[in-house]
């Protein structure tokens, strides 16, 4: 063999081995993965406090408002009872201290019956009562998305939960959510 014949044959194979890799390398281009399967889903949840007023009617008792604040009546028709029970007792100036005893007695008894009616004497109202009260809900904040992708398994975080697939771009898991899911 000559050397040209040489050279083109270097060459030649050269330019096959070139265009082999080529082809390969392109090739693996075209066969990497565009979907990574989905092989669990689970909600990323955050626990959110938010207070609200609660009221409530409550019926409440008072002392009614005193008339007589110095039980005057009771004191008089005790005094009179008294008096009148008093003059019955005895006779000559004993039925007259009996009277004037009876009367005091009677007196003192009045006032502190009308005294005893008057605290218990109530009037009920209804009164509004309010507090605050905290309610809780769990508020969706993400998805924690386990994937598989050429046989290995991955683990990415979403804010759309995702279908039985996920794009992947340059080997690489796309988390943004597709057109359709953006709100």
């Amino acid at each position: 063999m000559d050397k040209s014949m040489m050279k083109g044959v270097a060459i030649g194979g050269l330019a096959m081995v070139v265009l082999g890799a080529g082809a390969v390398g392109g090739y693996k281009t075209f066969t990497k993965p565009t979907f990574a399967d989905v092989v669990a889903v689970k909600e990323v949840t955050q626990t959110v406090v938010t207070p609200r007023e609660q009221c409530e009617n409550v019926a409440v008792q008072r002392q009614a408002p005193v008339k007589d604040q110095n039980r005057i009546a009771g004191t008089v028709i005790g005094g009179v009872a008294g008096g009148l029970l008093g003059s019955t007792i005895g006779g000559g100036s004993g039925k007259t201290l009996a009277t004037v005893a009876g009367a005091a007695a009677g007196g003192y008894a009045g006032n502190q019956v009308q005294k005893n009616m008057q605290q218990k004497d109530t009037v009920t109202t209804t009164e509004q009562r309010c507090r605050t009260v905290n309610e809780k809900s769990q508020k969706v904040m993400g998805y924690d998305v386990t994937y598989r992708l050429e046989g290995k398994d991955g683990t990415v975080r979403t804010t759309f939960k995702p279908g039985a697939t996920l794009p992947v771009k340059d080997g690489q898991v796309v988390t943004t959510p597709p057109a359709e899911a953006k709100s």
